[in-house]
C-alpha cells in the first residue's frame, strides 16, 4: 500500500522543505535566512582565514567591552575603528555576489579590500594629531583615504545590508555634487570633490557621524547581551513560554507566535532573522492545527515584525532616537513613550488571529502536545537579565552600563541550571556571535551617515519637510499620509537602524515642522512633538518590512510555509492594520505617548482604540460572535476608526455604535450564518 501523501509534498520535497509539522532545522533556516536576509549571507570559510576572521571577531567585541568598561577613546579614534573592523570582517565574510560564490574560501581580491578597510580604520588613529593640526585643509593621503572609505563603506553596506540602502546613500552622494541641477526647492548650490570628502570621513556629520557613534557604544554591547542571552537558550525558553501560556487557546499556534515574537524582540534587531528563528518552530504548528499556509506565514511575519516596535531594545533605533531628538531627552523616555503603543499594536493583531481562528473553527493545542507547565515555569529566571536591564534603566543607570550589568547578570543566572550555564567556551562564542550580528548594524550606520551628512549639508531635510507640508496644504492628516507613504518607502529593505536613520532624517522634519506652525520663529521642539514625529516615520519604516511589494519578512515567512509570497505580505499587512492607524493616534493624541498626560486621559485612550481595534479586525476578518455580512463588516470598521479618532463627538459615536453592533453579533450568534465568502 503506497503511503498518503499531502498535496504540496513533491513541491516541498523539490524545494527541501520538511513536512508541514515539523520544525525546521537550523541548516533549513539558515537557507531561508540567506535567501532574504542579506546579514545572514555569509561564508564557511575553513583553514587559516577561518581562524582569522575568528580572533578578528573576537578582538571586535574585546574592543568595544574595554572602551565600555574603563572609557572610549575620542570620537574620530573610536569610530574609526569600530569602521575598520566591521569593513574589513564583512570582506572576509560576505561574498560579492550572492548566488554561485564559493562560500568556502575568500577570493584575492575581498583579502585586499579587507587590508584596505583596516588601513582606513587606523587612519585616524596613527594620524590624529597631523589630521586635527591641518584643520580642514586636506593632504592628498587625506583625499584617498578618504574617497577609499566612501567606496568600502558602499560596497560593505551593499553586502551586508542589501541595494536599497547602498542605492539611497548613492543618491544623496549624487545630489550633494549636481545640487545646481535639480530643479524648484531641491536646488542647491553643489559640493566639489573635496567638500564631499571632508564631510564624509573628517568630520562627525558623515561616514563617522551619530548613527555609527550609536553604534560603536550603545547598540553593539547590547548586542553582546543578546548573544549571551542566546546561549542560555532564552530564545527557546520564549518559544516554549508562549505556548505555555498561551498553546490551549483558540487558534493557539498564532497566539503563540505573536507572543514568542514580542518576547523575541526585547533581544533581536531583525524582523527577518526574527521570523525564521521563531516561525520555523511557530508555522509549522499553525498549519498543522489548519491555518492556510499564507495566513500561518502573515501572522508569523506581522509579529515579528512587531518584535521591532517592542521596547526596551526596538531593534537597537531607540539608542538612536535618544541622540537624533537630542534636548536632554533619556533613553527611558523613549522606552516609555514606545510601550503603549507596541502593546495597542500586539493586542491588534491578537484580536485578528482569535477572530480567524473562531471564523474557521480552530481549538487550542491539544494538552498532551503541550510542554509542562511546572517545567517551563521553573525556568522563568532566564527572563530576570531582560527584567533588570529595564529596571536599571528606570531607576537612572547609564545605558551602557546597563547592558554591561546585564551580560554579567546573564552569565550569573546561567549558572543555576548546567543545561544553560555559560563556560569559557560559551563566553567566547558569545562574544563572536555578538560581532558578528554587529558588521550589518556597523555597515548600515556608517551609509546612513551618508544620509545624514548630505541633508545636513544641503538643508535638504528642511527643504523636503517645507516641500511636503505645502503641498499638503498645512492639512495635518494629508502631511501625516504624504510621510507615511515616505517612510514605507525609505524603509523598504533597509535594516532597523538604518531605517530609522533614513526616515528620521528626511521625512520626520516634515511632521515637526507642521506641528510647529504658530510657534516663535527658533522655538525649541517641545519633547511631544519630537517624540511623536520620530515615532511616527519609525513605525512605518518598519512596516514596510510586511508590506509589499519590497516584503521581506513576509517573504521570509512564506519561505517557511510554503505559501505565495505577495499573499503572505497582504495577510500580513492586514493583520498589521493596526500599525497603519496607531501612529496617526500618537500624533493627534499624544496620551498614547504618556507625556503630560493623566492616569484617566491615557486610561480613556488607550480603553477607545482597543474597542476600536476590535471593531476593524471584526470587520477585516468578516467574524465576531458569528460571521458578519458585508454592510456590517463596512460598519465594524467605520466605526473603529470613530473610535481610534482622537475626538470627544467621533469616541462618543464610535462607542455607540460599537456598544449597538456588539449587542446584534450577540444576540444573533446562534442564526444561521451568511453564505459570503471571507478572504483570510
Amino acid at each position: 500500500m503506497s503511503e498518503k501523501r499531502p498535496p504540496d509534498f513533491e513541491e516541498r520535497q523539490e524545494n527541501k522543505l520538511p513536512p508541514e509539522d515539523t520544525v525546521f532545522t537550523e541548516e533549513q533556516q539558515k537557507e531561508i535566512l540567506q535567501k532574504y536576509d542579506p546579514e545572514s549571507n555569509t561564508r564557511d570559510v575553513v583553514g587559516v582565514l577561518k581562524s582569522i576572521i575568528f580572533f578578528g571577531l573576537l578582538a571586535f567585541s574585546i574592543f568595544q567591552l574595554y572602551t565600555a568598561i574603563f572609557g572610549q577613546f575620542t570620537a574620530y579614534i573610536q569610530r574609526s575603528i569600530h569602521l575598520g573592523f566591521a569593513l574589513s570582517l564583512i570582506f572576509l565574510l560576505f561574498p560579492a555576489r550572492r548566488k554561485g560564490a564559493r562560500r568556502n574560501s575568500v577570493p584575492f581580491y575581498d583579502i585586499i579590500l579587507a587590508v584596505l578597510s583596516v588601513g582606513v580604520g587606523l587612519y585616524w588613529p596613527l594620524f590624529y594629531e597631523e589630521i586635527v593640526l591641518r584643520v580642514g585643509r586636506l593632504a592628498g593621503i587625506d583625499l584617498a583615504v578618504g574617497i577609499l572609505a566612501i567606496v568600502l563603506t558602499l560596497e560593505a553596506t551593499r553586502r551586508a545590508v542589501g541595494l536599497p540602502i547602498t542605492i539611497i546613500s548613492s543618491a544623496f552622494l549624487f545630489y550633494a555634487f549636481f545640487g545646481r541641477s535639480f530643479p524648484g526647492f531641491l536646488a542647491h548650490r553643489g559640493q566639489d570633490l573635496e567638500s564631499v570628502v571632508q564631510l564624509m570621513f573628517f568630520t562627525t556629520d558623515g561616514i563617522l557621524g551619530t548613527p555609527i557613534g550609536v553604534s560603536a557604544t550603545f547598540i553593539f554591547t547590547f548586542l553582546l547581551f543578546g548573544a549571551f542571552l542566546v546561549k542560555t537558550g532564552v530564545g527557546q525558553y520564549f518559544n516554549d513560554l508562549a505556548v505555555t501560556l498561551a498553546g490551549k487557546l483558540i487558534g493557539g499556534p498564532a497566539k503563540v507566535a505573536i507572543f514568542s515574537s514580542a518576547l523575541q524582540g526585547t533581544i533581536s534587531g531583525s524582523s527577518v532573522a526574527n521570523v525564521v528563528t521563531s516561525g520555523s518552530y511557530t508555522i509549522p504548528m499553525m498549519k498543522k492545527l489548519g491555518y492556510k499556509k499564507e495566513f500561518a506565514g502573515g501572522v508569523e511575519a506581522a509579529a515579528s515584525t512587531g518584535g521591532q516596535l517592542m521596547p526596551p531594545i526596538m531593534g537597537a533605533a531607540a539608542f538612536l532616537m535618544v541622540e537624533f531628538i537630542g534636548g536632554g531627552i533619556q533613553y527611558w523616555d523613549i522606552a516609555k513613550a514606545a510601550a503603549i503603543p507596541a502593546l495597542l499594536y500586539f493586542s491588534g493583531v491578537w484580536i485578528m488571529t482569535h477572530f480567524e481562528a473562531k471564523r474557521i473553527g480552530l481549538r487550542g493545542i491539544p494538552d498532551e502536545e503541550l510542554p509542562d507547565k511546572k517545567e517551563v515555569l521553573k525556568k522563568i529566571y532566564l527572563l530576570s537579565p531582560i527584567v533588570a536591564i529595564i529596571l536599571f534603566l528606570l531607576i537612572g543607570i547609564p545605558t551602557m552600563q546597563s547592558a554591561l550589568y546585564g551580560i554579567l547578570l546573564t552569565i550569573i543566572v546561567s549558572a543555576i541550571d548546567k543545561a544553560t550555564r555559560i563556560g569559557f567556551r560559551d563566553t567566547i562564542d558569545a562574544l563572536v556571535d555578538g560581532a558578528r550580528t554587529a558588521l550589518a548594524v556597523a555597515a548600515a550606520t556608517a551609509a546612513a551617515g551618508i544620509i545624514v551628512g548630505v541633508v545636513v549639508k544641503t538643508g535638504l531635510g528642511l527643504s523636503l519637510a517645507n516641500g511636503l507640508v505645502s503641498a499638503s496644504g498645512g492639512s495635518i492628516l494629508l502631511t501625516l499620509f504624504f510621510t507615511m507613504l515616505a517612510a514605507i518607502v525609505l524603509g523598504m529593505g533597509s535594516p532597523t537602524t538604518a531605517n530609522y536613520v533614513i526616515t528620521s532624517t528626511i521625512a520626520a522634519p516634515a511632521i515637526v515642522t507642521l506641528l510647529m506652525i504658530g510657534e516663535p520663529e527658533g522655538a525649541a521642539v517641545p519633547l511631544v512633538v519630537a517624540l511623536s514625529a520620530h515615532l511616527f516615520v519609525f513605525y512605518f519604516g518598519i512596516i514596510a518590512d510586511i508590506t509589499p511589494p519590497v516584503a521581506l519578512a513576509a517573504f521570509a515567512a512564506a519561505g517557511v510555509s510554503g505559501g505565495e509570497p505577495i499573499k503572505t505580505g497582504i495577510n500580513s499587512a492586514k493583520l498589521a492594520a493596526a500599525a497603519f492607524i496607531i501612529p496617526y493616534m500618537f500624533v493627534l493624541s499624544p496620551e498614547l505617548l504618556m507625556i503630560d498626560a493623566t492616569l484617566p486621559q491615557i486610561a480613556w485612550v488607550v480603553f477607545t482604540a482597543l474597542a476600536g481595534m476590535m471593531a476593524i479586525g471584526a470587520g477585516l476578518i468578516g467574524y465576531w460572535y458569528r460571521k458578519m455580512y458585508w454592510i456590517e463588516r463596512i460598519l465594524a470598521v467605520a466605526t473603529g476608526l470613530a473610535l481610534i479618532y482622537p475626538e470627544s463627538i467621533t469616541d462618543t459615536i464610535g462607542l455607540g455604535a460599537f456598544i449597538i453592533l456588539l449587542a446584534i453579533q450577540f444576540i444573533t450568534r446562534n442564526k444561521e450564518e451568511p453564505k459570503t465568502e471571507t478572504v483570510s
